[in-house]
């Protein structure tokens, strides 16, 4: 199966790495990872963004060990729109967290209008952070927990 799914990935987190292991778990992965320009239109937050090459780096080093694990190959390409590369008609399913889910629904809106079959869509639940909220990179960002959602030491006496 063609597996697609897509963010701005910044920084990688644990909760990143439960989409590509169900990802990779599913078959061959193209990650669409968003160009500068649609990293500060996408975001919920309006926070710094780090560049995409770089993005991408770091992003292709986690995947790669993913792949290899699961013997699958994988692609990072550059995300112009919102609905990207999943409306092309080689994908089979879309990897997506719960905010994301409509995302999914309008993409196979789009394929539907193409004559394509909609894409599966598998929703992956969150990874909570040691004080039960979600890991989210704007908290890392932020200083509120590392990658692995631990309590960074000066909020841990919140």
């Amino acid at each position: 199966m063609d597996v697609a799914l897509g963010g701005t990935f910044d920084p990688v987190h644990d909760g990143h790495r439960k989409l590509f292991e169900r990802a990779f778990e599913l078959g061959d992965v193209t990650v669409g990872l968003t160009s500068d320009e649609l990293s500060t239109q996408t975001r919920h937050v309006q926070r710094p963004v780090r560049s995409f090459e770089a993005r991408k780096a770091d992003l292709e080093d986690e995947l790669a060990a993913i792949a290899e694990k699961y013997d699958r190959e994988f692609e990072v390409r550059k995300l112009e729109e919102p609905t990207g590369i999943a409306t092309e008609e080689k994908f089979d399913v879309l990897v997506v967290s719960p905010e994301t889910k409509n995302v999914g629904e309008k993409i196979n809106e789009i394929r539907q209008e193409r004559g394509f079959d909609p894409l599966e869509i598998e929703i992956v639940d969150h990874v909570r952070a040691e004080d039960g909220d979600i890991i989210s990179s704007t908290r890392i960002v932020n200083g509120e927990i590392d990658e692995h959602g631990t309590l960074t030491p000066e909020r841990e006496g919140r």
